[in-house]
């Protein structure tokens, strides 16, 4: 484990200066286009690509392509799965190239084949044939990433979001600034940032397999593991886009409903992938391959105690963060989105937003992880079923909910809709796997939840506090945040510590070896 505490401190560090750059992006998007119809479709443009993306690439194919990865492995060595590697990518590259040329041509003809929409409609079909080119590089990444993953290198993986951040950011902050002449050319060249991004993706990790001995070669051979990667795709195609298909109809019912509210929803949904990106999946990330091991190997034993400590980490950070997100919710937003041409109005809506989304952060940090267990041990029907009742429930919900409450009542039932998942999986799995029961982590659950009053009590009295500065609503979020953040955490924390949370150990061990924390935090002896 101790291997895997390092490997998920530096995934962790990097994806919070992935998430820093990406808050960063996402607020001169909005300060620039504003909640108007041409960053909203262009946050629909996204629907499409990034449907197939997850389908084909960071969904079914990578969740059955690590398993096998694994066996070839131990199997074959690393000759065994950079041959793998070939023949998967080959398909790839067949499959993505189609999908993409298919689709550039429908949505570039979509005056003429869907007549009589409104006119955001159009803008974002015209958006979607210039961005479906990253399905095709995004996959070819998400299939080199897993490799390297297989081969316990987490690094270069985790450098990719970085490049896309980087490159929207210098595309709008950079060249954007002296080329843009309207809102449709500066949504142009955010297209082009995330072309250059998609490109940076797929050549980084590539070009390292390639120094450590990869020698890609084209090659359609359907040996019996590429067939065993097919055959485990099939029912996690049908979950993830059941999954997708439900996130999808969400943007697509905010973006029905005026100009503004598929902005809205996506910003929100890029602030929570903060917490989520920083330390669910960077330990689903690290905890997969090892409990895909440990089922490759019939110990099941090991493979639940692995999980269970992985869950427990996750909700160490994420209950606290879900609590800290619904409190400071307002402070948050106006210091991230309230820029440029945004609004109060905007800023205020977002936050009420945030704020209902927050509650369902920690079942949806764990679902990602109960997920994996079920793929690491080949049941990729489960999850299926599992999904096909979360998107019955959710679109139920937002039905009966959106003609009141516009698009809180679609934030509302992705809240209800994930904590019936997460609850439905649960049970599944120790059904599946007795040893996978939660039961052990009560204690540290009771713990946890204690720790999150305290700091909740602290951190709504010091924004009371804040309030009363009389400073102007800028300086006051940034003043409460700046302080409260920090104060919130030391709280939090010191109350874990004093009740000896379980895992403690592990804990001090990863934050030690966390870059730049782990010179400021000695664990007590």
């Amino acid at each position: 484990m101790s291997k895997s505490l390092k490997n998920i401190g530096v995934l962790s560090f990097l994806t919070v200066v992935s998430r820093v750059l990406g808050v960063f992006r996402d607020s001169i998007q909005f300060a620039i286009f504003g909640a108007g119809e041409v960053l909203s479709a262009f946050t629909t443009a996204n629907i499409a690509p990034n449907l197939f993306r997850r389908l084909l690439a960071e969904g079914s194919m990578t969740a059955a392509f690590i398993p096998s990865l694994q066996e070839e492995l131990h199997a074959n060595g690393k000759e065994g799965t950079y041959r793998l590697l070939s023949k998967v990518a080959s398909w790839l590259v067949v499959i993505t190239g189609a999908l993409v040329a298919v689709a550039m041509a429908l949505f570039g003809h979509a005056r003429s084949l869907f007549p009589g929409f409104e006119h955001r409609w159009y803008v974002a079909a015209d958006l979607t044939v210039i961005l479906f080119p990253y399905l095709a590089m995004i996959s070819l990444s998400a299939a080199f990433s897993a490799t390297l993953n297989v081969h316990q290198r987490f690094f270069e993986p985790a450098l990719s979001p970085i490049w896309l951040n980087l490159s929207i950011i210098a595309a709008l902050g950079g060249v954007g600034l002296f080329y843009s002449k309207s809102a449709i050319s500066g949504i142009h060249l955010l297209c082009a940032g995330w072309l250059l991004g998609g490109f940076l993706q797929m050549a980084v990790p590539g070009a390292v397999l390639i120094v450590d001995g990869w020698r890609p070669r084209f090659d359609l051979g359907l040996s019996p593991r590429v067939r065993e990667i097919a055959h485990l795709m099939t029912p996690g195609i049908l979950g993830t886009a059941i999954y997708q298909i439900n996130f999808s109809v969400s943007r697509l019912l905010a973006f029905s409903l005026d100009d503004a509210s598929a902005t809205y929803l996506y910003n929100v949904n890029r602030l929570m992938e903060f917490p989520i990106g920083v330390f669910a999946v960077a330990v689903s990330t690290v905890i997969y391959p090892l409990i895909a091991r440990h089922a490759v190997r019939g110990d099941f034993v090991a493979m639940a105690g692995d999980f269970q400590k992985g869950i427990r980490l996750i909700l160490v950070i994420n209950i606290p963060a879900a609590v800290g997100l619904a409190l400071l919710s307002g402070p948050i937003i106006q210091l991230v989105f309230h820029h440029g041409v945004a609004t109060q109005a905007d800023a205020s809506t977002m936050g009420l937003l945030l704020a209902v989304m927050a509650v369902g952060l920690p079942f949806f940090s764990v679902v990602n992880l109960m997920v994996r267990a079920f793929y690491a041990v080949k049941d990729t029907r489960t999850p299926v079923r599992v999904a096909m009742v979360d998107f019955v429930i959710n679109i139920g919900v937002t039905l009966a909910l959106i003609p009141f409450l516009g698009v809180v009542g679609i934030v509302i039932a992705s809240t209800t809709s994930i904590i019936a998942q997460a609850i439905l999986l649960e049970r599944f799995l120790v059904r599946r796997l007795p040893d996978m029961h939660f039961a052990p982590l009560l204690p540290s659950l009771g713990k946890v939840a204690l720790g999150a009053a305290v700091m909740a009590g602290v951190v709504e009295a010091g924004w009371i506090g804040a309030r009363h500065l009389g400073v102007g609503p800028a300086a006051t979020a940034l003043i409460g945040l700046i302080g409260l953040i920090p104060l919130g955490v030391a709280v939090y924390g010191l109350v874990l510590w004093k009740l000896h949370i379980e895992g403690r150990t592990e804990i001090e061990a990863m934050l030690v070896r966390m870059p730049l924390v782990g010179r400021f935090f000695r664990p007590a002896l």
